[in-house]
């Protein structure tokens, strides 16, 4: 396993930004602010997966984001799960409706709980990476929430019942096919959800074509947890992703 020495690395190594590559941070300011600098948008895949709840992306996938995304992800950058972090818990506040800037409680009823439930990665690729992405940011999410004072915690309760294919150079179609009735609940999994006390939202990092949150959507309503909120990653397709009411048109487990 990869993951406790690169959060070693990551603590006592000069860093480099994971957008740009500057020296000896591990974020620095242009990158931070393209990954949230703004508020979150709607995320609309076309065609739209049927059962997909509404999406909230902090950032197009695109330039600065991608590479960030990717060092965390891929290349086991984990002290970027703090950034990813903080932008994903803006667009879960906005999927939950909890205040534009996705860090105000004035969204959720009276003591209402906000439960963020990572899409699990393969087990193959946990153990290749030396982590799971989601899990990992949204533990981060909802600790940027609960400083905010909303009471957020994160519910792994989500895993995979069948192996599937590779995505990787799958169509709309063919990942819809691929994921069809993929992910089931844990055992026990319902037990932590109380009956109309919690909003659930689920998260990932990356969105493409939607395919794989609405079958996370499907596994919860199968297991008779929901409704589910909305859905919420940290970046989008440019070409899907919507702020401001415009498209923009460039490149484009329970864990505590």
């Amino acid at each position: 396993m990869r993951g406790w020495w690169q959060e070693l690395a990551g603590l006592v190594l000069p860093a480099a930004c994971g957008g740009c590559g500057t020296a000896r941070v591990v974020l620095c300011a242009g990158c931070a602010q393209a990954l949230s600098g703004a508020a979150p948008g709607r995320v609309n895949p076309s065609p739209r997966p049927a059962g997909l709840p509404a999406v909230y992306a902090a950032a197009a996938y695109e330039g600065v984001v991608r590479e960030v995304v990717l060092e965390h992800k891929e290349r086991g950058a984990l002290p970027l799960a703090g950034p990813l972090g903080a932008a994903l818990a803006a667009a879960v506040g906005r999927a939950a409706g909890a205040g534009a800037a996705g860090l105000a409680a004035d969204g959720l009823a009276a003591g209402e709980e906000l439960l963020l439930v990572p899409v699990p990665s393969a087990p193959r690729q946990v153990r290749a990476r030396g982590h799971d992405p989601a899990r990992r940011i949204a533990l981060a999410a909802a600790g940027r929430l609960r400083r905010a004072g909303v009471r957020a915690r994160v519910a792994c309760v989500l895993r995979q019942v069948r192996p599937v294919a590779d995505q990787a150079g799958l169509g709309a179609r063919e990942r819809r096919e691929n994921l069809a009735g993929a992910l089931g609940l844990r055992h026990g999994g319902a037990a932590g959800f109380a009956e109309g006390g919690a909003r659930v939202v689920l998260v990932d990092d990356l969105i493409t074509t939607g395919a794989t949150l609405a079958e996370a959507a499907r596994a919860l309503r199968a297991g008779s947890i929901g409704p589910v909120a909305g859905a919420a990653v940290v970046a989008a397709p440019a070409g899907s992703f919507v702020r401001n009411g415009a498209t923009t048109r460039t490149e484009q487990r329970s864990c505590e």
